[in-house]
């Protein structure tokens, strides 16, 4: 079956006073209908900004795509038109970014922000707008629905903007829904409350979920694949079992080490990733992560290791010295 999104050596920069900034380096992979993928790393690893390439909205200037191919249900994104990329935005990809606050419009009620869409894309008039508006608010767990269609985002808690947002995302039946760090600004029970909510969501309509995190805790219970970047390149990639049992990069190993968990001896410290990722400006020859790797050897510096196969094909990694670790 062909797979909802094919990328091919994407590469995404940024022109700034200080240099080309190599955001994202050369990202390929594909991602089946209805699957569940996590992309994970450290701040500043190209997380967002590989997303936001797959929605076409890099600011051109200072940002631009490079070069690649972003292949989704069978047309090439970057070919499109504007018009035709509004067209897929929103009733086929939908995203739901880190900060609901700065993502809604105040000027406007809520329901007046999800029926935009509907109107926009599914053609409805306005009454069936807001009775699919109310429906939505409703699924997504916010009381009251019909009354709360008219409040404005700043009378709404963070954890309902973000709930707002993931119906607003949802109203036109996406094929892929994007979730940028969207439980980062939350307390803890209410990310435990959005992360099933998506869960279930997912479950029920079949659609595919990107989770972008820094944290591999959150997506361990609900990812089928994960892809682990740093410094703008994928480093492993894998089923969610093969990344947390048979982790292949001492990158990925000092991610899962810096995780608190509950089957280890009291006691037990976590671990930290030693210095600093490299500045994406001056991207150094070799392995991005040489710097802070122990396992590293001189051929590490010289020479970048490619994604190659492990014991499984479907788990890949960019280290010369996988097998040993």
């Amino acid at each position: 079956m062909e797979p909802l999104i094919k990328i091919k050596n994407l590469k995404t920069r940024f022109h700034t006073e200080d240099g080309v900034v190599k955001a994202v380096n050369g990202v390929s992979y594909k991602m089946a209908r209805g699957e569940v993928l996590g992309v994970v790393g450290e701040s500043g690893c190209g997380k967002s900004v590989h997303a936001l390439s797959i929605m076409r909205l890099i600011q051109i200037p200072p940002g631009e795509i490079e070069s690649g191919e972003i292949w989704f249900d069978g047309q090439e994104l970057l070919k499109l038109s504007d018009k035709e990329m509004r067209q897929i935005r929103g009733r086929d990809i939908a995203m739901v970014f880190q900060d609901p606050m700065s993502s809604l419009n105040p000027v406007y009620t809520v329901g007046m922000q999800i029926m935009e869409a509907l109107i926009l894309h599914k053609n409805m008039n306005k009454k069936a707008a807001r009775e699919r508006a109310a429906e939505l608010l409703s699924m997504v767990g916010i009381p009251e629905a019909n009354k709360r269609l008219d409040n404005y985002p700043h009378q709404f808690s963070g954890g309902m903007r973000q709930r707002a947002m993931i119906a607003m995302a949802l109203s036109c039946d996406p094929k892929l829904l994007i979730a940028d760090e969207p439980t980062t600004a939350l307390d803890v029970t209410i990310q435990a409350q959005i992360i099933n909510l998506v869960i279930k969501l997912q479950e029920e309509m079949g659609m595919a979920v990107m989770w972008i995190t820094h944290d591999l805790g959150i997506v361990a219970e609900m990812v089928h694949k994960i892809n682990v970047m740093y410094a703008g390149f994928i480093i492993e990639r894998g089923n969610v079992r093969d990344i947390f049992k048979k982790t292949r990069h001492p990158y990925t190993k000092g991610l899962l080490g810096s995780l608190p968990r509950i089957d280890e001896a009291p006691g037990t410290k976590l671990v930290s990733i030693a210095g600093l990722p490299p500045d994406l400006v001056n991207l150094p020859t070799g392995c991005p992560f040489y710097a802070r790797c122990t396992y590293r050897q001189d051929r590490c510096r010289q020479e970048q290791p490619p994604l190659e196969e492990t014991e499984n094909s479907d788990h890949v990694v960019a280290c010369w010295r996988w097998k040993e670790i």
